[in-house]
């Protein structure tokens, strides 16, 4: 029984190629030579185009939160939900949308939120202040403990001679 399936399945996923590759053969040749050069001097490849938009969707997904997961963006959430969105992302761009386009419809569906770096603008500023000032106060705290110590020896030594 595996000897057949070994034999046949090549044949049968070479049919398969050939039938998915006639209609688009079928319709290069119905279009005329001068018609198919302009159609391929205004549009890239399909490869580079579609390299392209995998690219910015694959980055934009990755700045998006997960709905389901919270902690994931999309990109990297395997929920049914992430990929909706994902497809969302790339039919929006397909569409001709920028993706600051993009980013302002999730936005506007599921709040600012949805972005997993939020905007450094109004009340957000808070979140990227914050630990620099608390830094700055660690560090502050620090400095006066180390004084304090550094002035408590030099005195005990000092009167201990």
């Amino acid at each position: 029984m595996s000897r057949v399936l070994h034999r046949v399945m090549p044949r049968l996923l070479a049919a398969g190629v050939a039938l998915a590759a006639a209609p688009a053969s079928a319709s290069a040749a119905v279009m005329s030579p001068a018609a198919a050069r302009q159609q391929a001097a205004t549009q890239p490849p399909p490869a580079v185009a579609d390299s392209a938009l995998e690219a910015t969707t694959t980055r934009l997904a990755s700045e998006l939160r997960c709905p389901v997961c919270q902690g994931n963006s999309i990109q990297d959430s395997p929920s049914e939900l992430a990929q909706e969105m994902r497809s969302v992302i790339r039919d929006q761009l397909r569409a001709g949308k920028t993706p600051d386009d993009v980013r302002a419809y999730f936005v506007a569906k599921y709040g600012e939120w949805i972005l997993l770096s939020p905007r450094a603008e109004g009340f957000n500023l808070i979140v990227y202040l914050v630990p620099l000032i608390a830094v700055l106060a660690g560090g502050a705290v620090v400095w006066r403990q180390v004084r304090r110590w550094t002035t408590a020896a030099s005195s005990g030594s000092d009167t201990g001679g």
